[in-house]
């Protein structure tokens, strides 16, 4: 991905046609050394194309692909559970994940709004 990304700031700078040494620069401006087979692959990949076009073609595809938020509720074929059944365990994990969060934070030595 950070190729990609590499690639396209390069092409948004006004290059056209971003070179390996050009992404290799943008990559180790940021202090990533740059593997050369997957560079050359996504050079390869998007050499000669309009990254205007290449984005649009994704964003198509990516509407296709269920955002989630909806669930499928089924009333037959399993165990009938009671009311209280399937809440507890998941507000012991959402209490559990919480003390998670608040000793990492610890570990960095400063809070977010501190």
């Amino acid at each position: 991905m950070r190729y990609v990304a590499a690639y396209l700031l390069a092409s948004l700078g006004g290059n056209t046609n971003p070179s390996a040494k050009n992404i290799k620069e943008i990559l180790g401006s940021v202090g990533i050394e740059a593997d050369d087979e997957r560079l050359n692959k996504v050079i390869s990949e998007l050499n000669g194309k309009d990254t205007d076009e290449v984005l649009n073609a994704g964003m198509s595809k990516l509407a296709s692909v269920p955002a989630g938020g909806a669930v499928v509720a089924s009333t037959a074929g399993g165990p009938a559970a009671g009311p209280t059944a399937g809440p507890a365990p998941a507000e012991e994990k959402k209490e559990e994940k919480k003390e998670e969060s608040e000793e990492s934070d610890e570990d960095m030595g400063f809070g977010l709004f501190d």
